[in-house]
C-alpha cells in the first residue's frame, strides 16, 4: 500500500484504521479479525484515543501489535477520558452491543432519527478535560503508553476540544519537551470542521491536523485549495456531505484530492474493508 510521510521519517499507509469502536460497539473477536486483515494488507496507521472502548481500546491494540511495533504508526489523543462509570461497563458490554444492533436495525427500517439511538448515553461514561493543561497532557500520555505497551507514540492529538485552548502555549511547550524525551514524535489537534474557528489563532502551530472532511460538504473545495497538498489526517470520510457518491467513490476522491494525507476509516465489516483496500 502507498505510504505518506505526514512528518519526515514516519511512513503511514494512506488508508488508516480508526479504532474508536474497539471494545465498545465492536467485540474483541471482530476487532482482532479486522485488524489482522488490515495489517496483512499494508494498513499500518492506527488511530486511537484514551477514551476509545471506554478506556479499553489502547490495551487491546497494544497487545495485538506488540511484536510489530516498529512497523506500526500509533496515534492517540487526550482531552476526553473514561470516568469511573466506564469501569462498570465491562461485564455488560455484550448485552449493550446486542441492544444497539437491534436498535440500529429498527432505526434503518423505520427511519428513526439518530437522537433516538441508545448510543446517546455513551457520553455519560466519558469526561472532557476543560481547560486542558500540561499535566493533563502528560498524565494521559503516560497512561496511553502503559496501555499500549510502547515507549512512544508517533502522533499525539488534542481530542476534539469544544473550547478555545486557553493554555495553548503551555501545551506546545510540553509537546516539545515530550519530543525531546522521545515519548512522542509529533503532536496535533483533532477537530470537527464546524469548530475550526475556535482554534484559528493557533491552528497552524501544530505539526499535524486531523479533521472530518467528507466530499460534498460546503467547505470541501476550499479545503482542497488550502490543504490539498498538505499532510493531514482525514476522519469520517463517508459520514456527511451529499449522497451523490458511493462510499468507495468518496474515499477515492479524497485520495485524489489530498494525495499527502491519511484517510481514516473504521473498517470492521470485512466486505467494506476489502472494498477499501482494493481502492489503493
Amino acid at each position: 500500500m502507498r505510504t505518506v510521510e505526514l512528518i519526515k521519517g514516519i511512513h503511514s499507509s494512506v488508508l488508516g484504521f480508526g479504532c474508536a469502536p474497539i471494545m465498545g460497539s465492536v467485540d474483541a473477536k471482530t476487532a482482532k479479525y479486522a485488524l489482522d486483515f488490515a495489517l496483512d494488507h499494508g494498513i499500518n496507521h492506527l488511530d486511537l484515543a484514551r477514551s476509545y472502548g471506554y478506556g479499553e481500546a489502547e490495551r487491546f491494540v497494544g497487545k495485538l501489535v506488540k511484536e510489530n511495533r516498529h512497523k506500526i504508526v500509533l496515534a492517540s489523543k487526550f482531552g476526553i477520558k473514561p470516568n469511573w462509570k466506564a469501569s462498570l461497563l465491562k461485564s455488560v458490554k455484550p448485552m449493550i452491543r446486542t441492544v444497539r444492533n437491534q436498535v440500529n436495525k429498527h432505526k434503518i427500517q423505520s427511519s428513526l432519527p439518530p437522537s433516538t439511538s441508545v448510543t446517546n448515553i455513551a457520553g455519560s461514561f466519558l469526561n472532557r478535560i476543560v481547560p486542558v493543561r500540561s499535566k493533563d497532557m502528560r498524565n494521559s500520555l503516560e497512561k496511553s503508553l502503559r496501555e499500549l505497551g510502547s515507549d512512544y507514540l508517533d502522533y499525539f492529538f488534542i481530542h476534539e476540544p469544544q473550547h478555545t485552548l486557553t493554555y495553548f502555549e503551555e501545551l506546545r511547550e510540553t509537546a516539545e519537551i515530550l519530543k525531546t524525551e522521545g515519548k512522542i514524535r509529533g503532536w496535533g489537534i483533532a477537530y470537527m470542521q464546524s469548530q475550526r474557528n475556535l482554534h484559528s489563532s493557533y491552528i497552524d502551530e501544530f505539526d499535524l491536523l486531523q479533521f472530518n472532511n467528507p466530499p460534498e460538504l460546503h467547505h470541501y473545495e476550499n479545503l482542497v485549495l488550502t490543504r490539498g497538498f498538505e499532510p493531514n489526517v482525514i476522519f469520517s470520510p463517508i459520514r456527511g456531505g451529499g449522497n451523490n457518491l458511493k462510499p468507495t467513490d468518496k474515499i477515492k476522491k479524497l485520495l485524489d484530492d489530498f494525495p499527502n494525507s491519511v484517510i481514516l476509516c473504521s473498517m470492521f465489516n470485512l466486505d467494506h474493508l476489502k472494498q477499501n483496500v482494493s481502492i489503493i
